[in-house]
């Protein structure tokens, strides 16, 4: 069982898709420019921003995972 978890958290860390993170106005503004380097740099801090809440949401989610598993486990005993 934790094998199969294991190689589908890599799986999902492993294939990675291209994310456009902008909306379609700041995409117009940053696209105007030469070479569109600004809009691939506000693209890259917006995915890379997105990540956070999800770390966060997965942490307190292993912490109440934790503490349930834990409690079953003594209630047994």
């Amino acid at each position: 069982m934790k094998l199969k978890v294991l190689l589908i958290l890599m799986l999902v860390f492993i294939v990675v898709l291209p994310a456009e993170a902008q909306c379609s106005m700041c995409r117009a503004v940053l696209e105007t420019e030469d070479g569109g380097g600004a809009a691939k740099g506000i693209n890259n801090g917006i995915v890379y921003l997105m990540i956070f809440p999800y770390l966060l949401v997965g942490g307190v989610g292993y912490v109440i995972y934790r503490s349930r598993k834990k409690a079953r486990t003594q209630d047994k005993a």
